[in-house]
């Protein structure tokens, strides 16, 4: 996550420099810094743990601070620098927390099987009516030009065992130039066991299956689209010989030698 923190900072810096007149008007981004986090679900470290707790509208508690079911504890966030302070003990109680609990239970596995750097929550949304459960994973490679993040967010209902929600992929490619793949694959099925081992379960068979739908739809760009973009061989429809390249007149050209006119 501290490539994450790096942009954002690397980011506010600018803004900064470039507003130097206008030193309120980083404050005045405030709100927008606070969507975009919220969004895009970024995770962060509490103080003296290693542990990933996320940032969004499921986990806010208002007034810059968020909760962490997994850890018992709430914390304040910054939105601009991407600090986490202020941790107090929060103890989740309700109709929904054993079936909060018991889906991060049975979540864990499948998170830490299949994602590097990844961090998840379940949490009690609308009144304590329904929860959300969250699962970002990032992977961040500045020095190879590229980004990429995996956002799930998915809501059930215990009332009608209902499962909705979406996975989206981000993945940023910038070196010469930029190419950028987004997606958003809706998700609307049922969990009929209603348990947070049957929720878990669901989660992971979806997201394998969109993961080799994604696969697949790799395979295709490469053998189909990508070698469309250019020739796989010259004008002339045969392949240069490099190590002959002398006897071309192009060669010759470059290397300063002579040729038959």
């Amino acid at each position: 996550m501290s490539s994450a923190k790096a942009i954002v900072s690397s980011f506010v810096e600018d803004i900064k420099a470039l507003t130097l007149s206008s030193p309120s008007l980083l404050k005045e981004l405030g709100p927008a810094f606070e969507k975009y986090n919220e969004e895009q679900f970024i995770a962060v470290k509490l103080p003296g743990s290693s542990q990933l707790v996320i940032v969004s509208s499921h986990s806010s508690l208002g007034d810059g601070r968020y909760f962490d079911v997994e850890s018992s504890s709430s914390f304040a966030f910054d939105h601009a620098t991407h600090k986490a302070s202020a941790v107090q003990s929060h103890v989740l109680e309700g109709p929904q927390t054993d079936l909060v609990k018991s889906t991060l239970k049975g979540l864990s596995p499948y998170v830490k099987e299949h994602f590097p750097n990844a961090a998840f929550g379940v949490y009690p949304i609308e009144d304590d009516s329904r929860i959300a459960i969250i699962i970002v994973a990032n992977k961040y490679s500045p020095k190879n030009f590229w980004n990429g993040r995996w956002r799930s967010l998915y809501i059930f209902d215990p009332s009608s065992g209902a499962l909705e929600g979406a996975i989206k992929v981000d993945v940023h490619y910038y070196e010469d130039g930029n190419v950028r793949l987004l997606t958003n694959k809706p998700i609307n099925v049922s969990v009929s066991s209603g348990t947070g081992a049957g929720i878990a379960k669901e989660i992971s068979a979806l997201e394998k299956k969109y993961q080799e739908e994604l696969n697949r739809s790799f395979t295709s760009l490469s053998e189909g689209a990508f070698k469309g973009l250019r020739r796989q061989l010259p004008v002339t429809r045969q392949k240069i010989e490099w190590d002959k390249v002398a006897s071309y007149r192009l060669g010759q050209d470059i290397g300063g030698g002579s040729s038959r006119r």
